[in-house]
């Protein structure tokens, strides 16, 4: 039986979805205790309400969590510093068409190089990007949290439930017993 009013989300696959206990709508979410005594399928949507659980936020999510504004803010040093390459190219070939006004031939071969040079710039912020995101998404999940709490009316019927099918498990038992009935009277009746 749970003790602690703790729940961890799962999910499992597609194939194994069944009816969410509250709208009974099939889901691939499961709350289970962290001794996996008990265990029930829950739509993400209810999750969110605050009538029916709230979110424990432990150090794991809190590190999680500033990882991944770390990441954003990498993200964003990147197309920075792509947008100022971009801007110092330009400023760039603007002081060089001053100066090379009258050679036609070789400024249309310095345009073919500068375009080459801002799709090789472009792939490589793109590529950066790209390799950070990945990271990103193969250490965290969603931005759902993991551990929760239930209400109180919710925790007591878990546990009202958890209780009935231990004492109905023991009736079974005893019911199976022989020695639970009393023998058969011997000796003349009368």
């Amino acid at each position: 039986m749970a003790l602690v009013n703790v729940w961890h989300l799962r999910k499992v696959a597609e194939s194994s979805s069944k009816a969410c206990d509250i709208c009974y709508k099939p889901t691939t979410s499961v709350l289970i205790t962290p001794d996996n005594k008990d265990f029930f399928y829950v739509c993400p949507g209810h999750l969110k309400e605050r009538s029916f659980c709230t979110p424990v936020i432990d150090e794991a999510e809190a590190e999680a969590k500033k990882r991944k504004e770390a990441m954003d803010r990498e993200i964003e040093l990147i197309k920075q510093e792509y947008e100022d390459k971009i801007m110092k190219k330009k400023s760039k070939s603007k002081e060089k068409n001053a100066k090379d006004e009258d050679k036609g031939k070789e400024k249309a071969k310095d345009e073919e190089g500068k375009d080459d040079d801002d799709e090789k710039a472009k792939k490589e912020k793109d590529d950066k990007i790209k390799a950070l995101t990945n990271k990103e998404a193969s250490s965290a999940t969603d931005d759902i949290p993991r551990i929760y709490a239930l209400q109180k009316v919710f925790y007591q019927k878990r546990l009202d439930r958890k209780r009935n099918a231990e004492i109905a498990k023991r009736n079974q038992e005893r019911l199976r017993n022989p020695t639970l009935f009393p023998s058969v009277p011997t000796g003349n009746p009368g």
